[in-house]
């Protein structure tokens, strides 16, 4: 059985380095079969990946975690460790109090069925509307109360996750994407990471999708089925384009064969290997893929992997700017495609 690596994120909180991510099961990606899904997780916590990701706003996701733990309560196993989020509407930030933050923390509390939540990772749409200091510290007098064990962000750009820690909001993480594709963090929150003792969990270590073998040698799609491919063509475009990737892609299948994995391993391998990632979250709907997830941990990218890749990556720097700083325009290419109200009951 496949040793899974495992970091600690905060003093006495330990995860697995691949956290299965939740936001497949909230319904964009495809009909989603929530009994299959919730046996399915019986797979994951048995192979050591026992921390899942989720958020308020992913459609009936908490449910299902809750639906789990419900079941590893009534046998006397161990609860999930979820991460969860809390993002308040584009169209309530100014409304955003403690009576808000509290309402939501309590509702994940319900929808969990666990006693507290284990990390609160914060999201504020818009930086114009001013609040997201105050909000994170109510997230932390919601920890001081028991009811969160850790408070992380995610999508936090660099001077306003420094704004929450300078106003004594314990972060312990910031979820951002970071790929071969997008490398935004590294440049300045990766230091104060470094700096602050805070860790990064990352999203999108396979763009979707894209960072795979399924999409080694094919033409550029003129159509694209979900929201998320629509995402990720566009950091695809930003990357340098179609020919770009697909050079990007065989380096990778090199990559892989030596190492006799898919390239989809050795994308997400590559994440954790930078400084300051503590985990990648990959989503799932099922457990198909889950030995080819653990395939991860069986290598480590050496320096003739690297220097393959270091061309390919000095020529196409990627998205420009800091962290989720494309996606906050309104109006841009990345910000068009957000949807900023779906915290309802």
């Amino acid at each position: 059985m496949t040793a899974v690596e495992t970091i600690e994120l905060a003093p006495g909180y330990r995860i697995p380095r691949i956290v299965r991510g939740g936001w497949q099961l909230a319904g964009g990606h495809g009909e989603v079969i929530a009994d299959e899904a919730v046996g399915d997780m019986r797979a994951f916590v048995d192979a050591g990946l026992n921390t899942f990701d989720c958020a308020d706003i992913y459609t009936g996701v908490e449910a299902m975690y809750g639906r789990f733990n419900a079941l590893q309560r009534a046998s006397g196993q161990p609860l999930l460790q979820v991460h969860t989020k809390f993002v308040p509407d584009h169209d309530d930030l100014a409304q955003v109090d403690e009576a808000y933050v509290r309402r939501i923390v309590l509702r994940s509390l319900e929808r969990l069925q666990a006693p507290r939540l284990d990390l609160v990772q914060f999201h504020w749409w818009d930086y114009a509307v001013p609040g997201c200091v105050p909000t994170a510290l109510v997230l932390a007098q919601l920890q001081r109360e028991g009811l969160i064990a850790h408070v992380g962000g995610t999508n936090f750009d660099t001077a306003h996750t420094r704004a929450m820690l300078d106003a004594g909001v314990p972060l312990v993480s910031m979820q951002v994407q970071y790929s071969l594709l997008d490398r935004r963090p590294a440049a300045q929150l990766v230091p104060l990471g470094r700096e602050r003792g805070v860790q990064l969990l990352c999203y999108g270590a396979l763009a979707g999708g894209f960072l795979t073998d399924a999409w080694l040698g094919r033409p550029e799609p003129a159509e694209l089925s979900n929201r998320s491919l629509i995402k990720y063509k566009l950091v695809i475009d930003d990357f340098g384009g179609w020919a770009a990737f697909q050079a990007l892609l065989g380096a990778l299948r090199a990559i892989a064969d030596r190492h006799g994995v898919s390239i989809a391993a050795v994308a997400t391998r590559w994440v954790l290997q930078r400084e300051g990632v503590a985990a990648a979250i990959v989503g799932a709907r099922y457990a198909r893929h889950l030995p080819d997830t653990l395939a991860v941990f069986r290598f480590v990218l050496d320096a003739e992997d690297e220097a393959r890749l270091a061309p390919l990556l000095q020529a196409h720097p990627g998205p420009d700017g800091d962290t989720y700083a494309l996606e906050r325009d309104k109006v841009g290419r990345h910000g068009r495609i957000m949807k900023y109200n779906l915290n309802k009951d």
